[in-house]
C-alpha cells in the first residue's frame, strides 16, 4: 500500500489487486434518482457534491453522478449479495421496485425466473456456492441492479 493508501505505487504489479473498487452510475435526473434510492432502497447518501452523490453499502461504495448520456440497462451495472434473496425481494417488492422477467440463455445454464428471481448455475463459485439466484430490477435512470444469494 503506497502513503496515499491507494494501494497503486512503485512495485512489480498495479496495485489493484488491492484496491478498494467503487462503482459509478449514470442519472439525468440526480433529484429522481436520490427519491429512487432513499425511497425504494432505503438508502441515503453518504456524501455530496455538485452532480454527485455517494453511497457505502457494507465495505464497497457507489456512486450517482449527472449525466447527459444514458445507460443502456442492457447488462447488470451493480449487485448486492444478500444473505435472503426472497425476503428482500419481497421488501424491495413492498417499497414499488419491479423486477425482470426473463428466460436466461442457455450460455447461463437456462431457467426462468419465477416471481422475479432465477437461478443461475455454475456461476462464479468463490463463496464455494454450487449456484446463485438473482434478481434484477432497474433504477429511475434506467441502469440495470441485481440483488443476488449464493446456493450452497
Amino acid at each position: 500500500m503506497n502513503a496515499a493508501g491507494t494501494g497503486v505505487g512503485p512495485g512489480p504489479g498495479t496495485g489493484l489487486d488491492r484496491a478498494r473498487v467503487s462503482t459509478r452510475l449514470p442519472v439525468q435526473d440526480l433529484d429522481r434518482a436520490r427519491r429512487f434510492y432513499a425511497e425504494k432502497l432505503g438508502l441515503e447518501p453518504v456524501d455530496e457534491r455538485p452532480g454527485g452523490l455517494l453511497y457505502r453499502c457494507g465495505d464497497a461504495e457507489f456512486q450517482l453522478f449527472r449525466s447527459a448520456g444514458a445507460s443502456p440497462g442492457t447488462f447488470t451495472q451493480m449487485s448486492w449479495r444478500v444473505a435472503d434473496i426472497k425476503a428482500t425481494v419481497s421488501e424491495l417488492r413492498r417499497r414499488g421496485v419491479v423486477f425482470e422477467e426473463f428466460e436466461l440463455p442457455d450460455v447461463y445454464g437456462g431457467g426462468r425466473t419465477t416471481g422475479g428471481i432465477v437461478q443461475v448455475e455454475g456461476h462464479f463459485r468463490e463463496s464455494g456456492a454450487r449456484a446463485d439466484r438473482g434478481a434484477w430490477f432497474r433504477d429511475s435512470e434506467g441502469n440495470l441492479l441485481s440483488v443476488g444469494q449464493p446456493v450452497h
